[in-house]
């Protein structure tokens, strides 16, 4: 007896057929998962920083009382400062201070005289630098922290 190869040729184009289908299926499902995710990133994001903060009303009274927030997006201080404020730290009453490539400062801060950041700067007048308490900015504005 001899043994002899089985001719090949005869499968080979429906399994390369049943592949290619198959692989386009499963490329097509990981792009549709791709794209499914990244809208719901997006908009998830957009959920999240559109949702109200605790601390809304306190950081719109500290505005309605005219106190001010000098800081840089560099500064370790003012990025803590913000993160006590949570969701409600783009309601703060912040002036950016920095140039654009983080070597300057801008007018309106020399102009205020801002030395350090973060210094607060309230309606009588008075200053406050470095990180300030809740607690002591709602004693100086009379705002009222929320429970």
């Amino acid at each position: 007896m001899r043994c002899e190869k089985a001719p090949v040729a005869s499968w080979r184009p429906a399994a390369a057929a049943w592949y290619a289908g198959a692989m386009n299926k499963s490329v097509t499902i990981f792009w549709l998962i791709i794209i499914a995710l990244v809208i719901l990133g997006v908009g998830a994001s957009f959920f999240i920083k559109q949702s109200p903060g605790r601390l809304d009303s306190f950081a719109q009274c500290l505005f309605d009382e005219e106190a001010i927030f000098y800081g840089a997006f560099w500064c370790p201080h003012c990025q803590a400062q913000k993160r006590l404020f949570g969701n409600s730290a783009r309601l703060l009453p912040y002036v950016e201070c920095s140039t654009p490539d983080g070597q300057g400062q801008l007018q309106v801060c020399k102009d205020a005289e801002v030395e350090s950041y973060p210094t607060w700067e309230f309606a009588d007048g008075t200053r406050l630098n470095g990180e300030i308490p809740l607690e002591q900015l709602a004693e100086k504005t009379g705002c009222r922290l929320p429970a």
